[in-house]
């Protein structure tokens, strides 16, 4: 974010000046956006089986049920009705971990931890797979139209094409135990949650493009209190490069600044009393979809907030 030094405010005109206090005034703007009140609930989805990942494409919101049958529920985004089911192809029962999609591709992503492995499904159902070799906890896409797959069990992320290429992995530093979330910013750092529970650090933490250094955390021994997590499961960045954090056994979901510091509570646990899993924002529709379920994981749903 700009500031103006004594030297450069004298070597600028009175116009010069106009312009970059406009442009400096439009950065805070796009930053402090975050800064509004809590979130405020728009539309709850139907309860059903549990969810294990939310996602959109085009004018459609898609929502993956752990069934026997594997299916991914299609929603309208504008009404929110339900337009259509699709069956995974060759998916394992009970398998399922995450879900993402790729406007440029058109598809969707959605990891498999019996067959460890990730389905790229069409948006009318037609699907293929590739192997991931280890097991596939949590995926994203990156701005070059990858897929971004953290694989907890060996604290690796790997970057896989559209198709399945493996493009390079990455362990992760010292520390940083039981990833579950990786998202890769602009700027090529990544940013990772991670900690289970009965691991005594749960973090937030962004991580060099190299993966070798933590460069900012969020949070640290387990707890309640602002500041702590128990179980963070889940990310989404904004185009203002802030971050939304899943804290599922703490029942919230909390707000950090591109650099990891504490903005505020978007979803609070006296408002929503199930544990939110999974979630995904709508940047353009200003729509964070919270997928939550309850203690027994029997029942899931998904609520969308204004943000």
């Amino acid at each position: 974010m700009g500031v103006f030094s004594e030297h450069s405010c004298i070597c600028m005109n009175r116009t010069e000046m106009g312009v970059q206090l406009i442009t400096n005034t439009t950065a805070v703007l796009r930053w402090t956006c975050c800064l509004c009140t809590v979130g405020q609930v728009v539309h709850t989805l139907p309860k059903g089986k549990s969810i294990f990942g939310v996602t959109s494409l085009d004018n459609e919101i898609f929502l993956l049920r752990l069934k026997e049958r594997h299916q991914v529920e299609v929603y309208d985004v504008i009404t929110y009705r339900l337009q259509r089911r699709l069956t995974v192809p060759n998916a394992s029962k009970f398998s399922f971990t995450d879900m993402t999609s790729c406007e440029h591709h058109h598809c969707l992503y959605i990891g498999d931890h019996i067959a460890d492995c990730v389905h790229r499904l069409g948006e009318h159902g037609a699907g293929t797979q590739w192997p991931v070799n280890d097991v596939p906890i949590g995926l994203s896409v990156n701005a070059a139209h990858n897929v971004i797959v953290t694989c907890q069990v060996v604290r690796k992320i790997k970057e896989f094409s559209s198709h399945g290429d493996l493009l390079r992995e990455l362990t992760l530093p010292d520390g940083v135990i039981n990833p579950w979330h990786t998202v890769q910013s602009r700027s090529g750092q990544f940013i990772v949650c991670h900690g289970v529970r009965g691991d005594s650090i749960h973090r937030v933490c962004m991580i060099s493009a190299d993966g070798r250094h933590i460069v900012h955390s969020h949070g640290g021994h387990w707890g309640k209190d602002i500041g702590q997590y128990y179980v963070p499961s889940h990310l989404a960045v904004g185009d203002n490069e802030c971050v939304y954090v899943a804290d599922a056994n703490n029942r919230r979901v909390t707000l950090l600044s591109p650099t990891l510091n504490y903005i505020r509570q978007v979803m609070s646990s006296d408002k929503v009393k199930w544990r939110p899993l999974r979630l995904y924002l709508d940047v353009q529709r200003r729509r964070l979809y919270v997928a939550s379920f309850e203690q027994k994981h029997t029942s899931g749903r998904v609520v969308a907030f204004s943000v």
